[in-house]
């Protein structure tokens, strides 16, 4: 089927800027400072743009001299729109996300603050995106939208919450193990990006684009919204729940770290792909340049790290003490007995890797030698157990808490943690291959 038709190039272009250019005159022409763009303006700058980058991607814009800065001028107002639309919702929900503490008030003064910067730099896109239009010759509408399309999406009316889930106890709690050890899993990842100052531009620039990328942080996205549609998917959160007060905080973090991590891979993406010019050459440093002038690559990189990633660490960070909570109130528990390591005992090896077997699924074990209980996640604790295991000639030991770590622990145990008799260690069976 042949999907081509005789309208010319230059009709389609005019076709396909008309709603962008449309929003874009409402932006160059809104004579307020003080108003915060809607969702909806957003999303309409979304859409618009992405359908008239996509046009212009298709006819090979990026390889043209005349079409190449309108067409990255369309980017431009894509990524930051998506930035501030993440952002926007982020501010709308807020009062209705649920926190332990109130430590994250100065969270939502820097988002406001966030936003309008970026809805600045939307502004002072749109005369050069105008400009641009008219020396290509494309139509600039006459009329612009009106203010009252671009309503906000709150209202006073919440509607009643009168439907409740239903799932089984032991559904549930095995839903809630799973999310919180996936949880904790990515809170422990996320722990090398940690900083509690805000850095310099120097040293941002030194992280973005080798250490810090959107490639980095759309996998975190990614990981953190499969663990979001989880909970809302398996886990029951109702009204008359005695646990929907934890359960509420614990969807707060998802919530939270998901969009400020949209928010942080959208400005890297618009950093990385448009204003940087390393690789750049000819006309697409000069486009690069034309970009910097207008939006200020040092603005977008600050607010990328030291509001975006800064935050999404911090909320990350505040929901581990919550995740380990609900993890250790509904994993399945039990307790095993094992021998202890032949020959040499709980020396360095065998204490690590049984650590690394608590820690990997976050639940608590507690490691008993006869009156005495060590924590079974920290490596000195199991050595200061072997201290008392060889002066007092113990044998057989016992292992109590997440039924998960535990078979592990066992199938360890099974091989001699991994040693022989010399205390070099050997393969270790498939089911622990995430201690190599």
């Amino acid at each position: 089927m042949n999907f081509t038709c005789d309208i010319s190039f230059k009709e389609k272009a005019n076709i396909f800027s008309f709603e962008y250019l449309k929003c874009i005159l409402f932006v160059f022409e809104l004579d307020d400072d003080e108003y915060l763009f809607t969702k909806k303006i957003y999303s309409k700058l979304i859409s618009t743009s992405h359908i008239l980058e996509d046009f212009l991607d298709f006819h090979g814009a990026k390889k043209n001299k005349e079409w190449v800065f309108y067409r990255e001028l369309s980017a431009t107002i894509r990524h930051l729109s998506m930035a501030c639309y993440s952002q926007r919702h982020i501010l709308n929900r807020f009062k209705f996300y649920s926190f332990e503490a109130n430590q994250h008030k100065t969270f939502k003064l820097e988002a406001f603050d966030t936003l309008k910067i970026l809805q600045q730099s939307i502004k002072l896109a749109a005369p050069v995106i105008l400009e641009e239009a008219r020396r290509l010759k494309i139509n600039i509408p006459v009329n612009r939208y009106d203010l009252s399309y671009f309503p906000g999406i709150s209202s006073v009316q919440q509607l009643d919450h009168n439907i409740d889930d239903f799932n089984s106890k032991d559904q549930q709690r095995e839903n809630l193990t799973r999310i919180a050890s996936e949880f904790l899993e990515i809170v422990k990842d996320f722990d090398q990006f940690e900083f509690y100052e805000r850095y310099d531009l120097k040293k941002i620039k030194e992280l973005v684009p080798d250490k810090i990328n959107e490639v980095i942080i759309r996998r975190y996205e990614m990981l953190i919204h499969n663990i979001q549609s989880s909970f809302d998917s398996y886990v029951v959160n109702t009204k008359s729940s005695s646990e929907n007060l934890k359960l509420e905080q614990l969807r707060s973090h998802f919530s939270i770290v998901f969009h400020m991590l949209q928010v942080t891979g959208s400005l890297l993406h618009f950093y990385e792909r448009h204003l940087h010019d390393i690789g750049f050459k000819d006309v697409y440093k000069t486009v690069s340049e034309s970009l910097s002038d207008v939006i200020d690559p040092d603005v977008v990189l600050d607010r990328a790290v030291n509001f975006g990633l800064f935050y999404a660490w911090k909320f990350l960070s505040s929901g581990k003490a919550l995740a380990s909570k609900i993890l250790n109130e509904n994993m399945e528990t039990s307790v095993i007995e094992v021998g202890i390591p032949k020959d040499r005992g709980f020396h360095s090896r065998p204490s690590l890797l049984v650590a690394k077997i608590v820690q990997h699924y976050g639940g608590e074990v507690k490691m008993l030698v006869n009156s005495d209980v060590f924590d079974a996640a920290s490596v000195l604790d199991i050595q200061w157990a072997g201290g008392k295991i060889k002066k007092e000639e113990i044998e057989i030991v016992q292992f109590k808490g997440d039924l998960r770590a535990l078979k592990d622990l066992k199938t360890l145990a099974a091989v001699n943690y991994g040693e022989d008799h010399m205390g070099k260690g050997i393969p270790l069976p498939k089911e622990l291959s995430y201690l190599i």
